[in-house]
């Protein structure tokens, strides 16, 4: 039998000028990468997977 995790719901995606702080885009795409994970090899993960990287770097480039 296989155990179901809730995860919190999915934050809508920040405009590209939105900064987010770099705790909130790790939190986010690591709520990503287990949904992509689940979904390997569907563009649907493929396109989750671009947006997860421009978050992220938009993030680590505000933080510095």
């Amino acid at each position: 039998m296989a155990e179901i995790i809730q995860f919190r719901p999915k934050l809508t995606t920040a405009a590209d000028d939105e900064e987010i702080d770099l705790y909130t885009a790790v939190d986010a795409a690591i709520r990503d990468l287990r949904d992509i994970t689940a979904r390997w090899g569907e563009e649907t993960a493929r396109l989750q997977a671009e947006e997860c990287r421009r978050m992220l770097e938009r993030a680590f480039d505000a933080a510095y």
